[in-house]
């Protein structure tokens, strides 16, 4: 068997110590990851919810069979796929609990600011050249606008901590959103969808 690169090792270690973070007391641990993959492309979730902690990896749930089932028809590339080319971060890698009035409670300024270590990190280390932040809350962490009708479906050229890549946002697959599934959306995430799988850095088969 090879030896792992130099960024392979660095990466493993990484992630090892993400997993192992308790920085932040109101979230619930253990930090959620999805594992060490060397890519030049990037997702950034919102947070995890309430069984990715259990499951072990990102998108675990429902809203992860509506992400995995858009790749899957615009480039045929599965979830297990996708899984093993595509290197998952979040704004936040633990659950943030609920709220007292139900649904899952928004990461907190603090909270944010706090994890940012990690992708920040990430960042460094894989220098990407296409990141896909998914959900306003992403999304807010590289584009000003409050509109995913003025972001989906265009491509942009960002800097984050003195790295250039293209950014391609998504809408949030959450099955409580209908904006995926009726127009404008619909349309704009279609073309989203190509302006990725188009990009010089995702993976190809062969």
């Amino acid at each position: 068997m090879p030896r792992p690169s130099a960024a392979q090792r660095r990466l493993d270690e990484l992630v090892t110590h993400l997993r192992g973070c308790a920085l932040c007391p109101k979230m619930h641990r253990p930090a959620v990851s999805g594992g060490p993959v060397l890519s030049k492309v990037m997702i950034v979730g919102q947070a995890p919810g309430t069984k990715e902690p259990v499951l072990g990896r990102p998108f675990a749930w429902t809203a992860g069979k509506t992400l995995f089932g858009w790749f899957e028809k615009a480039c045929g590339m599965g979830e297990v796929e996708f899984r093993e080319s595509i290197y998952m971060a979040a704004v936040c890698r633990c659950f943030p609990g609920k709220n007292a009035t139900g649904g899952d409670r928004v990461p907190d300024a603090q909270e944010i600011a706090t994890c940012s270590r990690w992708l920040e990190a990430e960042i460094k280390l894989l220098q990407p050249e296409l990141l896909i932040p998914i959900g306003k809350l992403a999304i807010g962490q590289f584009i000003a606008s409050d509109k995913l009708t003025e972001i989906i479906g265009k491509k942009s050229r960002v800097t984050y901590h003195g790295h250039d890549f293209d950014i391609v946002p998504l809408p949030h697959p959450s099955g409580a959103s209908p904006w995926h599934r009726i127009e404008p959306g619909r349309t704009l995430l279609a073309q989203a969808l190509d302006l990725i799988i188009r990009h010089p850095a995702w993976p190809r088969k062969g």
